[in-house]
């Protein structure tokens, strides 16, 4: 154990990190690893790969997973914003490149090779798109003098149209709740709320009108009749058979009629062979994780340290609801990872630059005050913004 009285900087770090949120998300890693075990081995002989293929890569992804959030957490307040925003350009970027000259993936381009390793650089845009909108909004609830709303109206269109193109309706409907949730909690009145949310509506019409895939989804997903709905109906099988305590490990069924069982659909591979309880338990994981960030969030004074540990969390937290929607049949397929559970280097390395973020902010440091010098007998002044 590390004393109080060292001043190192790993002990420095020590004592000013949430050590009960380094918990949860070790809690999430371990917990993923063993649920993969299950929904790898079935994947992975399909296509002629080891049994343990993905496990074992997984595994090694790790390593750097969790050397990104430690290194990432040394960062000061003023850093985060930097490396967020030069991450947020250098990924929009690359998704511009991915749509006009990535490989066609399940008819998205959404992926860049470079030689045999391939990366999403959509997951990357997400966290450092969170961080620098809530800077555009602190900036502008903080200084009159600069336009941080429009800073932050502007950065939405400039993020989701590549991931249009793509196309990636997924990720650019998350993006755009988790931007909502920001402006809601920066201020917004009530009108814009409702503004937002007829807006949203449009967007989701014209995305149902002009976007073939996202039509089918949603058909297949309303009357399952209407298309193919091999994996829909397998992943509800996966419940079924499971029941409450599950099947066993390895003694899993459904999950060898599950394309997509070691990603998007581990959930379902969870609940048949560990059950019902134990997903539960997984949710409950989940909460505690959001909850904690949330309760970190309102205890800060700092407008852009609680709209980032905000905004980061309600990316977590939604990510993981719309993947366990979909596997529970909730929500038509989208194609979305469950974070730190799902297999996937781009996913995990992106989670930890997002959760590299959130420990950073919630880290526990002093708070600084200002003293005015008067002579005695007179009155303080006023602090600037104090009575606005």
């Amino acid at each position: 154990m590390m004393s109080r009285a060292e001043r190192s900087p790993l002990a420095d770090w020590w004592w000013t990190v949430d050590r009960g949120l380094l918990a949860g998300l070790g809690c999430l890693m371990v917990a993923g690893l063993v649920f993969l075990m299950g929904g790898g081995p079935p994947v992975a002989e399909r296509i002629g790969l080891p049994t343990f293929y993905f496990l074992n890569r997984q595994a090694m992804y790790l390593a750097p997973t969790i050397l990104l959030i430690i290194a990432v957490s040394f960062l000061s307040v003023r850093h985060i914003r930097r490396f967020a925003l030069v991450t947020w350009m250098l990924g929009v970027v690359l998704c511009i490149l991915a749509g006009k000259f990535g490989p066609e993936i399940k008819g998205a381009h959404r992926w860049i090779q470079f030689g045999s390793f391939g990366l999403q650089p959509s997951e990357f845009v997400k966290p450092a798109f969170v961080v620098v909108t809530a800077w555009a909004f602190s900036e502008g609830a903080n200084r009159r003098d600069m336009p941080g709303v429009t800073l932050a109206f502007l950065l939405l269109p400039l993020t989701i149209v590549p991931l249009i193109l793509q196309p990636d309706f997924g990720q650019t409907m998350l993006i755009t709740m988790v931007w909502c949730t920001l402006f809601f909690v920066a201020g917004l009145h009530w009108f814009w709320v409702a503004g937002l949310g007829f807006a949203g509506m449009i967007g989701v019409f014209t995305a149902y009108t002009f976007l073939h895939h996202v039509r089918e989804r949603i058909n297949r997903f309303m009357d399952p009749e209407s298309g193919d709905s091999f994996q829909e109906v397998w992943s509800r099988e996966s419940f079924n058979s499971g029941g409450w305590f599950g099947t066993g490990p390895g003694e899993g069924v459904a999950k060898r009629h599950l394309p997509d069982a070691h990603t998007d659909f581990i959930f379902s591979v969870t609940g048949e062979e560990f059950g019902v309880l134990v997903c539960l338990g997984l949710v409950a994981l989940f909460a505690y994780i959001v909850i904690r960030g949330l309760k970190l969030a309102r205890r800060t004074d700092d407008t852009f340290t609680r709209l980032a540990i905000t905004g980061l969390t309600t990316l977590f937290g939604l990510q993981a609801c719309i993947n366990m929607a979909v596997n529970t049949q909730l929500m038509p397929a989208k194609g979305m990872t469950l974070p730190f559970v799902s297999y996937g280097g781009s996913s995990l390395i992106s989670l930890a630059l997002g959760m590299g973020f959130l420990v950073a902010l919630t880290r526990k440091r002093p708070r600084t005050t200002t003293v005015n010098q008067r002579p005695p007998g007179t009155m303080p002044s006023a602090v600037p913004g104090l009575m606005q």
